[in-house]
């Protein structure tokens, strides 16, 4: 069988259908993400254990490969036909490769995206840390993508990042961008975070924080003059300080604490929900390091921020909460939507 032949034409019908996601998965038929909509290609034959094995043998080296058969999982991008790009990843499952591609769209504008006007302070500061946060596959890579291109179109400034895969190619408008990826262009985050210390770079963009020793070098980019973004799979902006500080062995917490309460300038959380007029939107929160956020996390009363954002609109802080009400006003989401998204369900009986 011409098993690149298989996935070139499933990828046509992802491409026709505009779907997000494709999953391939021995005994099951190919399965497709459409506005958030798990469809089975019921006119597709069932995968087997060759098919999927085949289909990966197709599409990466024999290095990934290898990773794989030793039941580590890979991820890595693939274009098709030089239109649409995709972030695959590629691991074993009851003895048989599962492979899922996301499509990566072009880099879209913050206004294109339904994202608040009060991103584009983030993008005009020097240095800090800003992260997006939320679970997997709710637009945090898409989001980040759109404040680096803000920067992009903005500022005369050198900007690197370091992902796993690259997602979003970048083209130099005012600034310059490299991008490195994981695996081919550096050994590592760390490695590539230290590596950037020499670069003279200005914004830094980290895929995804995924140890302490990560989050530290991403915290001391932050506190020596740089502009960093990051993202943690975290479900508010609480959780994400919670996540940071415990990844650290206690006898260092209480450092961490001191570091981060200096260097973050602000937490976005995010979930994107179906529309009732098609399509999906954004739901938010916006946690901005006020000089009371700051203490709260230099002193562990990280409980106490959700209180903080609720009340600090003035600050320009979002509620999740008010985010899910102005989605139901303006008729994208019901009632029991809300409910099922809140971070606070309690709170949001007093508010509806």
């Amino acid at each position: 069988m011409n098993y690149k032949q298989l996935l070139e034409n499933l990828l046509l019908t992802v491409e026709r259908e505009n779907a997000s996601d494709l999953h391939l998965s021995p005994n099951r038929k190919p399965i497709m993400r459409v506005e958030g909509e798990l469809i089975t290609l019921e006119a597709r034959e069932v995968l087997s254990k060759e098919d999927t094995f085949g289909i990966l043998k197709e599409i990466v080296n024999e290095e990934k490969l290898t990773k794989v058969m030793n039941l580590e999982e890979i991820d890595f991008s693939y274009s098709f036909h030089d239109e649409l790009r995709l972030r695959s990843t590629a691991y074993v499952q009851s003895g048989g490769i599962n492979l899922t591609f996301r499509v990566i769209q072009e880099v879209r504008e913050m206004s294109e995206l339904n994202l608040p006007e009060i991103l584009n302070q983030f993008t005009q500061k020097e240095q800090g840390l800003f992260l997006v946060v939320g679970p997997v596959g709710q637009g945090k890579s898409t989001t980040m993508a759109a404040m680096l291109s803000m920067i992009n179109q903005t500022r005369k400034e050198h900007i690197v990042t370091i992902e796993n895969p690259i997602e979003y190619i970048f083209k130099d408008d005012q600034s310059i961008i490299d991008q490195r990826e994981v695996g081919i262009d550096t050994l590592s985050f760390e490695t590539g975070l230290k590596a950037v210390f020499r670069q003279d770079v200005n914004v830094i963009m980290v895929g995804e924080m995924r140890n302490s020793e990560t989050i530290n070098t991403v915290v001391t980019a932050a506190e020596t003059g740089h502009l960093v973004f990051s993202t943690l799979h975290t479900n508010s902006a609480a959780q994400t300080i919670d996540r940071i500080i415990d990844s650290f062995p206690a006898n260092q917490q209480n450092q961490v604490r001191a570091q981060l309460a200096g260097s973050l300038i602000g937490i976005f959380s995010q979930r994107l929900l179906k529309s009732q007029r098609g399509g999906m939107v954004p739901a938010y929160e916006l946690m901005i390091n006020t000089k009371a956020v700051a203490n709260l996390i230099r002193e562990g009363r990280t409980h106490e921020i959700n209180t903080v954002i609720e009340t600090g609109s003035e600050k320009g802080m979002i509620d999740m909460n008010k985010s899910l009400i102005d989605l139901v006003e303006r008729g994208h989401i019901t009632v029991d939507q809300a409910y099922q998204h809140s971070l606070n369900p309690k709170l949001l009986d007093s508010m509806i």
